[in-house]
């Protein structure tokens, strides 16, 4: 029985010219000899073009001064697959692709090139992005209904010239919502200035808030403009202000009530064009109640209060802030990472973040400078990870992961509406009676036993 004849050059160009993803072929050399139709157009390259260059010439790859998974295909004799790999197209674009590499072999078995296979991303990008978008405001990701509801009032807020107290956690967060409600504000286009209350003692907080003289005290040889004066027509944010002397808040209360300033050594009084923002990790009002606050500087900086949950009560956020992160550091570290395992994912979300999202960033960095595959495994992470402890099968962590991650959002919920459960169950999207249900679930309540009714006696007959 004769052997099947090899189709002809010419039915496996049509072959190839059917298939939706874009298909080339290289020899040993990586010089292409075929490039079917939907490689010309993913690529904006002609057939005629793109025959006989080299692949790294035509397609331009931020994988191609590496190396690429086409080469250790050809070399290795294995596939690469799924690998998602950015080009250049005809115009110079950026396109983001799909691509599988295997190796090219002759009827004699011998490896006389590479072949790969790839899809464009670039709907699915635009898609990803627009999905995103929905959950960000000027690089703030959130997702859960705490943050979410502080994003909605943002736009609304920042057009103000209020005084924003801003209250929550370290790493919560805090200098993002500040510079977010500047840029968003008419003062976009003025100074945004930082100055932290508690790393100076008064006498040089004072002197680095509203400036000094020339000859104010022995070393001041010139002016020098203070925070207040270098943040006119912009933003001052003045963070952990709780940290603040009893004489810096007399000082500060006087510029709040003045609008107005006077530099050490001077007489003479400056407006204060400035929108002052306050950030804490303290609740100013138990600072208030204990005398470490004053209560007139308080009122004055209380106009309008927004307290950031910490990252363990917004705990749907942490997928979309490890995705961003890894996008992140991969780029600054040239990594080839595509994501985290699903077994990463659980850990994070049975972790506390005592150091919240700052902390989160730490760990995603910390594992993509040790990552050496594609995607961050448990082994990446930092050792204190490891302590958090879990169910041992894929089946039982999921369900567990799930269930504890159900019950911490309502427990936490409650606690952040003080036990009203018909606040936290409108906050969860979920019926008061529903809440209830779980509540008794997960043990966070004793169900009130019912009183037992007293049986009447039976009547005396005789």
């Amino acid at each position: 029985m004769a052997a099947p004849s090899s189709p002809s050059p010419q039915i496996t160009e049509l072959i190839l010219d059917s298939l939706a993803e874009g298909v080339f072929t290289v020899d040993k050399d990586f010089t292409i000899l075929t490039f079917n139709a939907a490689a010309e157009e993913i690529t904006g390259i002609s057939r005629q073009e793109a025959l006989g260059q080299k692949c790294y010439e035509v397609l331009r790859a931020n994988v191609c001064q590496q190396r690429c998974p086409l080469e250790e295909s050809i070399d290795s004799g294995r596939a690469r697959l799924e690998v998602d790999v950015n080009i250049l197209d005809s115009q110079g674009r950026r396109v983001p692709l799909k691509i599988c590499t295997t190796v090219l072999k002759d009827q004699h078995g011998q490896v006389i090139g590479g072949v790969e296979t790839f899809r464009d991303l670039s709907a699915l990008e635009s898609l990803r992005k627009e999905l995103t978008k929905q959950y960000t405001i000027r690089d703030i990701l959130a997702k859960s209904p705490a943050m979410q509801d502080i994003l909605a009032i943002l736009p609304d807020l920042a057009p103000s010239d209020a005084t924003v107290l801003l209250e929550g956690e370290s790493g919560t967060g805090k200098n993002l919502v500040s510079r977010a409600l500047h840029e968003l504000s008419n003062r976009k286009t003025g100074p945004y200035v930082v100055v932290n209350c508690s790393a100076l003692p008064d006498p040089l907080l004072e002197s680095e808030l509203f400036g000094y003289v020339k000859g104010a005290f022995t070393d001041a040889k010139r002016d020098k403009p203070g925070r207040f004066a270098a943040a006119q027509g912009g933003t001052l944010l003045l963070d952990e202000v709780g940290e603040l002397s009893p004489t810096m808040q007399v000082k500060l209360l006087r510029v709040l009530d003045d609008k107005e300033f006077v530099p050490l050594g001077s007489n003479a009084p400056i407006s204060a064009d400035v929108r002052i923002i306050a950030a804490t990790n303290k609740v100013l009002k138990d600072e208030v109640r204990h005398g470490r606050f004053r209560p007139d500087l308080y009122f004055r900086l209380n106009v309008v209060r927004l307290r950031l949950p910490p990252l363990r009560q917004r705990r749907q956020d942490i997928p979309l802030l490890v995705d961003y992160f890894i996008r992140k550091h991969r780029a600054l570290k040239n990594k080839r990472l595509l994501g985290a395992t699903r077994e990463v994912l659980e850990r994070l979300l049975r972790y506390d973040f005592p150091g919240n999202v700052r902390e989160l960033e730490n760990i995603i960095e910390h594992g993509v400078v040790l990552c050496r595959g594609e995607y961050l495994e448990l082994r990446d992470l930092p050792e204190e990870l490891g302590e958090v402890t879990g169910p041992s099968s894929p089946f039982e962590a999921a369900a567990s992961t799930l269930a504890a991650q159900e019950a911490r959002l309502i427990a936490d919920t409650l606690a952040q509406y003080q036990g009203k459960r018909r606040l936290a169950a409108q906050a969860l999207g979920i019926a008061p009676s529903t809440l209830w249900r779980k509540l008794k679930k997960y043990g966070l309540v004793q169900a009130t036993p019912r009183p037992r009714r007293r049986r009447r006696p039976f009547p005396n007959n005789s």
